[in-house]
This record gives structure tokens, sequence and C-alpha cells, in this order.
């Protein structure tokens, strides 16, 4: 079995190639992929050679975790059928090149317990359940604190305001710098940080990956205020120690998603109380993979790039 797959040989070396797929077992799927997303985060560590080293990591590799598709083929101990509609966080069934994280590709193999089921009329909108099921953890579970300021307006801040909405929590105030990307608010306000003159935040997350950020944002707490690391953080992370001292400031990072958190997530799209809408700024087909991750990567008016996959063998 052969698919058309996105891969990444090195730093900024990226090609469109056709490649063999494992076989399937009995507990697997083959999925054919529709859309698949682009990550400006993890995905460019990659494509720019910035990602520190971890297990798994080398090249070449298919790059992705971010897909929704339809079964093609069910294996007989799985529950799933012919026609379901699934998003895959990507996936490890390449012979010839890395599976991390492995959903840029036309069709592929993948365990059955990975997938979640969405509903069918779900289009592309339904690549962006990874991320809101990341801003779903950052807020889920004892002991934490929905946001009252957002750090970045980009597809994770929006997700958080929508979340911290749907939460039944005050609406937040979110900061952006890129006039590109202060559009889009509905139910909460987006200004510039020089504009805001708060210094009582309860809860601060950090969405947009600047960990040089710290010190002003431990400015903007109250006594015994959080601020939690939403985002991916390449560099070593520091602060002044005296003023988050004075503060009592507490730190939390927070890691990506769980499948509860998928299947939470899942809920709230399904009933309604939190809309993918207006996320996907661009769309490419999936021939013009290139061109697409150079957009994804460069242009601050991207909030989130979707490859189209249909029509490639």
């Amino acid at each position: 079995m052969h698919a058309t797959a996105v891969i990444l040989s090195g730093s900024r070396a990226l090609t469109l190639e056709n490649v063999a797929l494992t076989s399937p077992e009995p507990a697997d799927l083959v999925v054919e992929i529709t859309h698949s997303g682009i990550s400006t985060g993890t995905e460019k560590l990659f494509w720019t050679g910035q990602m520190p080293p971890f297990p798994g990591m080398g090249y070449p590799l298919v790059p992705g975790y971010e897909s929704v598709g339809e079964v093609v083929e069910a294996g007989s101990e799985t529950t799933f059928k012919t026609g379901d509609r699934v998003f895959v966080p990507g996936a490890n069934c390449y012979q010839d090149a890395r599976g991390l994280f492995g959903g840029a590709s036309r069709r592929l193999v993948t365990a059955a317990d990975r997938v979640t089921k969405v509903d069918a009329g779900l289009g592309a909108e339904g690549a962006l359940l990874a991320l809101a099921a990341t801003a779903r953890h950052a807020m889920a579970g004892l002991d934490k604190r929905p946001p009252d300021l957002i750090v970045g307006h980009g597809v994770l801040g929006r997700l958080l305001a929508r979340m911290t909405i749907a939460a039944g929590a005050p609406a937040p105030t979110v900061w952006e710098i890129d006039a590109n990307r202060v559009p889009g608010a509905t139910g909460y306000t987006v200004l510039n940080p020089e504009r805001d003159e708060r210094r009582d935040y309860r809860s601060i997350y950090d969405a947009s990956g600047n960990g040089d950020l710290l010190n002003t944002l431990i400015g903007r707490i109250a006594k015994g205020g959080e601020i939690v690391l939403a985002g991916f953080y390449t560099d070593p992370i520091s602060f002044a120690f005296p003023p988050a001292f004075m503060k009592e400031a507490r730190m939390r990072i927070a890691a990506e998603w769980t499948r509860d958190d998928l299947l939470a997530t899942r809920q709230l799209i399904e009933a309604g109380a939190l809309s993918l809408d207006g996320l996907i700024t661009h769309r490419a087909n999936a021939s013009e993979a290139a061109e697409a991750y150079e957009t994804a990567f460069a242009d601050p008016a991207c909030l989130k790039m979707i490859l189209d996959w249909k029509g490639h063998a």
C-alpha cells in the first residue's frame, strides 16, 4: 500500500512524495485523509531545524498531527466501520520515513484506539480538534482557574477565550500586538498590552510561545496569581526572582491534550457550546504543500493553514 505524503527531509526541505505504508493489523484502521492542518508551533520548529532533540526525532519525517478523514478499511478487532469520519492525531505507518507526527498524508494506517469519531458534517474544521483539546487541557481539572488574561490571539488564544466563555466564566481580556490578528473576537476584548493598565490579573494564560514575556506577565498578576505557559518554548525560560517573590507568583505548564480532553471537546462542539468557525484563514491543495508551509510559517495573517487532500492518490 502506498500514499502521497508530505516529507520533511531536513531543515526547510519539504516535498510531496509517494511513500510505502505498513500493512494494517486487525486492530488498525486505514483512513483516507481529506484535510490536515499545519501547526505553526511544533511543525515550524521541525521545518526550521530548531526543535530541541527528543526521543523519536529525526529526518526524513512525515509531519502533521491535525488530520481528519474517512475510514476506508476497518480491522476485525475495531468498532469502526467504513465511511466513519474520524479525527487522526498522526500515525507511524511509513516504511521509509518517521511518523513524527505522521498525519500529513493522503492515506494512513493507524491503531483504532488513537482516532476519534467526529460528526460526518464536520469538514476541514475537524482538523482543529487537537488545538481545541489543547485549550481544554490547559483549563480543565482540579485547582485550575480559567484565564482572565490570554496573551496571543492566534488559534490557541481564540480557543482559550471561547472555552472560557463556554465554561460560563467571565469573558477574558486578550493581548495582541499584531494588527492582523486583532479582529475576530466574539464576546471578549482584544487590545494591545500598552493600552492595558490592569495589574491584578488572577490567571494569565500565555499562548504566544514567547518566554521573554514572563517578567512582564509577573508584573501584571495579583498577589498569589498564576501564569500558565500554554505555548511551546524552545529557549530556556528565566525570570527575575524578587518581583515573583513579592507577588508569590505561581507558574504552571500545560502539556499536550489527553484522550479525555479530546472526547470532552468533541461533546462541546457537538452540543454547540464551542464553535470552530472563523479559525481557518488559509487553504491549499496538498499539491501546493511546499508553498502552503511557507505561508503558514511566514505570513502573520495566516492563523491556520489547511491542506486539502481530496483528489490525491
